[in-house]
C-alpha cells in the first residue's frame, strides 16, 4: 500500500533547464545590440542567433554556447575598460556605466558557467 501512495523523486527545482537557458538567451541579447549600435550587423545576428544551438542536442553545441558567453563577458569588460578611459579623459562621470557593464559581464559570465552543470552535460550527449 505504502508503494501506491510514493512519488517518484523530481528534481529539486523544475524549472532549473528553463533558468539557464532562458539567461543565456538574455546574455545574448544585449550582446547583439551592442554590436547593432556599432554598426556590425553580421555579429549582432549571430548573438542573436546563438541561442538556437540549444536545439541541437549535442555536446559541441553547448561547448559552442559556453565559448560565446564567456567571450561574450570579455567583450563587456574591454567594452566598460574603453568607457572608463573615454569618460575619464573627457572629465565625466563614468562609476555607473562601468557598474552597469560589469553586472552585464558578470550575467554573462554566470549564463557561461550554469552551462557547465551535469543536468545540461546529460542532456547534451557527446
Amino acid at each position: 500500500m505504502s508503494a501506491m501512495n510514493a512519488e517518484t523523486p523530481r528534481p529539486p527545482w523544475p524549472y532549473h533547464m528553463a533558468l539557464r537557458i532562458s539567461l543565456f538567451t538574455l546574455a545574448a541579447l544585449p550582446m547583439g545590440a551592442h554590436f547593432f549600435r556599432a554598426g556590425s550587423l553580421a555579429p549582432a545576428v549571430l548573438c542573436l542567433a546563438v541561442p538556437l544551438l540549444f536545439l541541437h542536442k549535442r555536446r559541441g553545441s553547448l561547448i559552442a554556447l559556453q565559448v560565446v558567453a564567456y567571450c561574450g563577458c570579455g567583450i563587456w569588460l574591454v567594452t566598460a575598460f574603453r568607457l572608463f578611459q573615454a569618460r575619464d579623459l573627457a572629465g565625466r562621470p563614468w562609476a555607473l556605466a562601468v557598474a552597469i557593464l560589469a553586472a552585464v559581464a558578470l550575467v554573462t559570465l554566470c549564463a557561461g558557467l550554469l552551462l557547465n552543470s551535469g543536468s545540461m552535460k546529460e542532456r547534451y550527449p557527446r
